[in-house]
């Protein structure tokens, strides 16, 4: 065994080649691991920097799809998905990779065998370096890597289905705290109101009481309710402020200590739509539904999968190459070509089981389906249901406010001519 044999080594042409590329495969893989790595990081750097003045609802709507983290979540889950589906269609190309390495032996091993009509001596060694030029391809295997490639693409379109819904639900989440918080100041005007109102009559009930016109029992009747209106008027000042923190955190704001002001009307809209309009809208629009009905899709392809583990595989197969001693310049050129068949002759049962599994996990999948149908055409119809309680109730509460308006001032002036109680008032 020669392990130093008192002079530098040589390397041939094919060593120098197999490491320069191996070399230079090294370095692209780092590059493209430092580009990837900077890239998700400029990715998921969140906006931290305040919002200034208020903000309207198209405003908010466009920072909370820029910036919100689960939608961001969402985007990293349909990349992800897309380079699934990359893998499952790089894995029907073929497969070119260049290996090599070196090999000590405990006795002499052949290197250069005696070729027929040759009269070339044998040549042995037990240090031994290879390297090798293999290409792999799939020929047929059972249409599993086909339906994985229509599994991944039904994926990701389920995953691009989502992210619209998320994205939908999200404009609806913020528009609902947005029109929340519109309603929540005219809650508290309303209170400013009644405030000024009962301010007005302390003032007339004060002087009423200096001129011996009026009992105390009054006055302190119209303090006690001055003093609940400003603890309401607290209480609702603060959930305005609480919605406020619930749209920061919709929008994905970061650094904001104080809640967002809003500018913005309430209006009152109609939805001309009949019943069976708005479910096939729904069923066509909505992408949850879409989602899952893709999610059927390729848990079906899965259920091919499995049951394509059935049939045998067939691969083809080459290499070239060549080996070299390390204490000579003797080398030798080998290749070969062939077809490689795999059959599943006995494996316990985990095909079948895995064939139930992937079957049950199908069914599980069409009865969700089944009750996302259900529930969207339950949420269609209280949608519905409540567009025109909502719209009778306005009208209701129109002609209450008119109502209100004249009893308040019929029972001012009632009380001013000492004809009416201040309870009334």
């Amino acid at each position: 065994m020669n392990y130093f044999k008192g002079k530098p080594k040589t390397v041939n042409l094919g060593q120098g080649i197999a490491i320069v590329l191996h070399a230079i495969r090294g370095l692209v893989g780092i590059f493209f691991l430092a580009t990837g790595l900077s890239g998700l990081a400029a990715a998921a750097d969140p906006m931290t920097q305040a919002v200034q003045g208020p903000i309207t609802l198209a405003h908010a709507i466009e920072i909370s799809l820029a910036n919100n983290p689960e939608l961001a979540a969402a985007r990293y889950a349909v990349n992800e998905d897309g380079a699934e589906r990359d893998i499952a269609v790089g894995a029907r190309l073929p497969e070119v990779r260049l290996q090599g390495g070196y090999s000590f032996y405990r006795e002499p091993r052949l290197i250069k065998p005696r070729r027929p009509g040759t009269s070339e001596v044998l040549s042995f060694t037990d240090e031994l370096l290879y390297g090798d030029f293999v290409l792999t391809m799939p020929l047929f295997t059972g249409g599993r890597l086909r339906n994985r490639v229509v599994a991944t693409e039904l994926i990701t379109q389920a995953r691009w289905e989502q992210l619209l819904y998320n994205r939908t639900e999200l404009v609806f989440n913020v528009s609902s705290v947005f029109y929340s918080m519109l309603g929540q100041r005219e809650v508290i005007n309303s209170l400013v109101y009644s405030r000024r109102a009962l301010e007005q009559h302390h003032r007339k009930t004060r002087e009423l009481l200096e001129a011996q016109k009026a009992a105390r029992v009054d006055l302190l009747r119209t303090e006690v309710r001055l003093a609940d209106i400003d603890q309401q008027q607290i209480r609702e000042r603060n959930r305005l402020k609480i919605q406020g923190y619930l749209l920061t955190s919709l929008l994905g704001l970061q650094g904001n200590n104080e809640p967002l002001e809003i500018e913005g009307e309430l209006t009152l809209t109609d939805v001309v739509v009949t019943r069976n309009e708005a479910l096939a809208i729904a069923f066509r629009n909505r992408q949850d539904y879409q989602s899952l009905r893709s999610e059927v899709g390729a848990q079906q392809k899965l259920v091919d999968i499995a049951r394509g583990e059935r049939l045998p595989d067939l691969w083809l197969r080459g290499s070239y190459g060549d080996r070299w001693a390390t204490d000579s310049s003797k080398h030798n050129e080998v290749g070969e070509l062939g077809m490689l068949v795999d059959v599943s002759l006995f494996e316990g049962g985990r095909i079948e089981a895995r064939i139930r599994r992937e079957a049950n996990r199908l069914g599980i999948q069409r009865e969700a389906l089944r009750k996302l149908e259900l529930q969207i055409q339950l949420e269609v119809e209280t949608a519905n249901s409540n567009i025109e309680s909502t719209h009778a109730r306005v009208a209701v509460t129109q002609k209450a406010i008119e109502q209100a308006k004249e009893s308040l001032r019929i029972e001012i002036e009632k009380y001013d001519l000492g004809k009416g109680a201040i309870i009334d008032v």
